[in-house]
């Protein structure tokens, strides 16, 4: 006989977890599978153990900066053992927060590899359980939060192999730090590990197909960026195409093209960061018919399918591919399942990119904008002349904003700098709650604090700013 459950979610990261715990408050009786590991890639391989990684990386490269602040210290060295350790740790212990959530929220965890079978109502889902043996789950719903993985490229060497050359999740658990490295892929992953191992001292250089680096950002942001990170002693390559990657003797070599030319660079290690791939693969999606676009799931606005009963949520429904996205989603896919609230998913995502410096970004880019064909204010100011900003040494980079001309709402803000992906949420919340120019100016900020820039910058696309 069937276990029957209100609801069946497929994937314990983020997004499943979430919208596991949701439905428990909410009364429905649910199941979750996973096939690793609770708290799935972002908890145990992504979002927070590299933040660990980089949070070494960083106090690591400041102790180089101790005279600055009239300090001074002794025999500056790092143990990448024990900085892999502190980051595994981190994972372990919120993955077992999720475990006990899951138990807080009477959640059924079952452990196995998921596969649907077309019936009557939802889709029925056969467990092939970890321990041996098969468990079959039915489900007035069915949510499928099955995110993705790195992209490979086989046929030109683009593909992990767990020595030398690394997805991200190689590069989280080398046996020891590379003298030199490779980082295909400027977006927030190659950045991110860019930045973490050049902290640590490795020779970087980071390659990009297009012209410009963090493509998805605000181009006077990313350059920006750029020359803050060049600072630091990364290297890019630009509107280079790798055309093939091989293990030499003792590292990489990358073939690149660029400018019509052809040139091979040689690492210690290389990470291909080259974009990601939804985790449908042994789910049986084909069989249903479910409908797929550019190999991502198609949903409607409350993250249900063309296959009834069937939903999905976060990475494996496509762009933009964050954790607080699917978290998000999840939320408003499980009240609409609930029946306790309309579907909405409207809401704007801030993207945020955890490098030092730190780059985020919510809305629309100035360039965007003005190809949607709305007339714009658009404000800059730096950190440069903020007071908190030169107390703490940390001066670098800017915050941009950009305002419809006609109705003052804000539609995008844009940034980098110190910290900064915990400044972005104030304008989140802003243009959440559709405010206007008016509304920020008339907004106390304090002082001193960074988040003054955000004020002044608001200020600057009127011509009003104060500190300047």
């Amino acid at each position: 006989m069937d276990d029957a459950f209100d609801l069946v979610v497929i994937g314990a990261g983020p997004g499943g977890y979430v919208a596991a715990i949701r439905a428990g408050q909410l009364g429905l009786k649910t199941a979750i599978i996973e096939r690793e590991a609770l708290g799935g890639i972002c908890l145990n391989w992504g979002c927070i153990p590299t933040k660990a990684l980089l949070k070494s990386g960083e106090v690591y490269e400041g102790l180089s900066h101790l005279a600055d602040y009239g300090l001074s210290v002794e025999g500056r060295a790092y143990d990448f053992t024990a900085v892999i350790e502190r980051s595994r740790k981190v994972a372990q212990q919120l993955s077992a927060g999720v475990a006990f959530l899951m138990k807080k929220h009477k959640v059924t965890v079952v452990d196995g590899n998921a596969r649907l079978e077309a019936a009557s109502g939802a889709p029925r889902v056969w467990v092939d359980l970890k321990g041996g043996g098969e468990r079959v789950l039915t489900g007035k719903a069915v949510i499928l939060a099955t995110g993705a993985r790195a992209r490979e490229i086989p046929q030109i060497g683009l593909a992990g192999d767990g020595e030398r050359i690394w997805t991200y999740r190689d590069a989280m658990t080398p046996k020891a730090a590379p003298k030199s490295l490779l980082v295909i892929g400027s977006g927030a992953i190659g950045i991110e590990f860019a930045s973490f191992y050049r902290a640590l001292g490795a020779e970087v250089t980071v390659i990009e197909a297009l012209d410009r680096i963090l493509p998805l950002e605000d181009e006077e942001i990313g350059g920006a960026a750029r020359q803050a990170f060049e600072r630091r002693g990364l290297v890019f390559r630009t509107a280079a195409k790798v055309t093939k990657l091989a293990k030499t003797k003792t590292g990489v070599a990358a073939d690149l093209e660029a400018d019509g030319k052809t040139e091979r660079l040689e690492a210690d290690a290389a990470i291909v960061a080259v974009g990601i791939v939804a985790n449908l693969e042994g789910l049986g999606v084909e069989a249903l018919g479910l409908t797929l676009d550019r190999g991502h799931v198609v949903v409607g606005p409350s993250g249900a399918t063309n296959i009834t009963g069937l939903y999905a949520i976060g990475d494996v429904a496509g762009a933009p591919w964050l954790a607080h996205k699917a978290m998000h989603e999840a939320v408003r896919c499980v009240e609409h399942i609930a029946g306790v609230a309309e579907a909405h998913l409207a809401s704007p995502i801030p993207a945020c990119t955890y490098s030092e410096p730190q780059i985020a970004s919510v809305g629309l880019t100035e360039a965007a904008a003005k190809a949607a064909g709305r007339e714009v204010k658009v404000g800059r100011f730096p950190f440069r002349v903020n007071g908190k900003a030169i107390a703490q040494g940390e001066t670098t980079g800017m915050i941009k904003t950009v305002f419809d001309a006609g109705t003052g709402a804000l539609i995008g803000a844009h940034m980098v700098g110190s910290e900064v992906t915990e400044l972005i949420q104030g304008f989140t919340l802003a243009m959440t709650l559709e405010a206007t120019e008016e509304d920020i100016f008339a907004t106390v900020f304090p002082h001193p604090t960074l988040s003054e820039v955000m004020h002044e910058a608001s200020l600057a696309a009127y011509g009003r700013p104060l500190h300047i």
